[in-house]
């Protein structure tokens, strides 16, 4: 439960959502246990009498198992790349493997995670990813047969507090505009941390040519700062001075913010050169704003037939595409329809059955 604690990413949240889902089923005992000790433990969550530093350092290598720190249970799911040596059958989950394919972009406690992996895998964990590309990865990168897809659910707003698309009124509401973003003109929007798998020079780059195009139309740039920065820098130095002033860049923003830049952008902009399942492309749809994206990593799956996708190094595609949806008043509704039915398949009820399947298989198989 590490991920619920502090600042909640993208991982943080998955967790969150599908242990409240997983709570509510019958014949199911949660023990959420953390590592952290500086974390505000509450009941039922138990605290292991092990510093997550030190925990990742001796389970890189074969470690005693720990069963009765967990409170001996039947399975233990670790929720977030990394699993504790236990003698029962364990669980991980794998978001992507972007880390494994460029471990340069890995700082040491994540290079860390990626050896406590690998050593759970070697010794007989199950995998568990969140889209059928992570899966196809997984098992390429860590030789296993032993993982499986569990999709997860869409996003929810705990303020509103429903597992379900958020109503428009209740968006409406709970949004608030960024301070100091021009509010008179169009703008693309892209949303999450400056790092380099979210590929943000190539859609500066695409940006520069539909600015050439449409002559007021901006591009916000949502998110904190990241290792890709000089990078996204580097890019819109090279934009005309004229373009450059329309690209605007926000910093980290509050969860209202957030929700007023869904609702007011003509599109989310997600041209990622991995992800493993892309919560921003469903916040989007479920706020009716059409996804421009790739085709890399699970963007497909999750995205269905409700995204505008181009290769994800070819900012010329991408260019297209967004002028397209800029343009086209037809194309803008169409996809913010789809966009509507596409968050319609997924459910966190629907994770935590499977979850929970997945959960009674294994202790079987044991």
């Amino acid at each position: 439960m590490g991920p619920t604690h502090g600042r909640r990413t993208g991982i943080g949240n998955a967790v969150a959502w599908a242990t409240n889902a997983l709570a509510a089923r019958e014949g199911l005992d949660l023990q959420p246990y953390v590592t952290s000790a500086r974390a505000r433990v509450r009941a039922p969550e138990r605290r292991l009498p092990l510093p997550a530093a030190l925990a990742v350092r001796l389970w890189a290598h074969r470690s005693p198992p720990i069963d009765r720190w967990l409170g001996r249970p039947d399975v233990v799911h670790g929720t977030n790349y990394v699993v504790p040596p236990a003698r029962c059958p364990r669980i991980v989950s794998v978001y992507d493997c972007w880390f494994l394919d460029h471990p340069e972009d890995a700082d040491r406690d994540v290079q860390r995670a990626a050896a406590v992996l690998r050593r759970a895998v070697a010794d007989g964990a199950h995998v568990v990813t969140s889209s059928d590309a992570t899966t196809r990865r997984v098992r390429e990168l860590l030789d296993t047969h032993r993982v499986r897809t569990v999709l997860l659910g869409p996003p929810v707003d705990d303020e509103v507090g429903v597992d379900d698309q958020v109503g428009f009124d209740d968006q409406v509401r709970l949004a608030t505009p960024p301070i100091g973003l021009p509010h008179d003109t169009e703008f693309i929007l892209a949303l999450g941390t400056m790092e380099r798998r979210k590929n943000l020079p190539t859609l500066v780059d695409a940006f520069g040519r539909l600015a050439r195009e449409h002559s007021t139309v901006r591009l916000v740039i949502a998110g904190a700062t990241g290792n890709d920065v000089g990078a996204v820098d580097r890019a819109i130095a090279r934009l005309s001075p004229e373009v450059a002033e329309r690209v605007v860049r926000t910093g980290t923003v509050d969860g209202a913010s957030k929700r007023w830049l869904l609702l007011h952008a003509r599109a989310l902009a997600y041209p990622s050169l991995d992800e493993g399942f892309g919560f921003p492309i469903l916040e989007a749809q479920q706020a009716g704003t059409p996804v421009v994206a790739s085709t890399a990593g699970s963007i497909p799956q999750i995205a269905g037939a409700a995204a505008l996708l181009s290769p994800a190094n070819d900012s010329e595609a991408l260019a297209a595409n967004l002028y397209w949806i800029v343009t086209s008043d037809e194309m803008h509704a169409k996809l913010v329809r789809r966009g509507t039915a596409n968050v319609a398949r997924f459910s966190w009820a629907t994770t935590a059955e499977h979850y929970h399947a997945m959960y009674q298989e294994v202790v079987d198989d044991a």
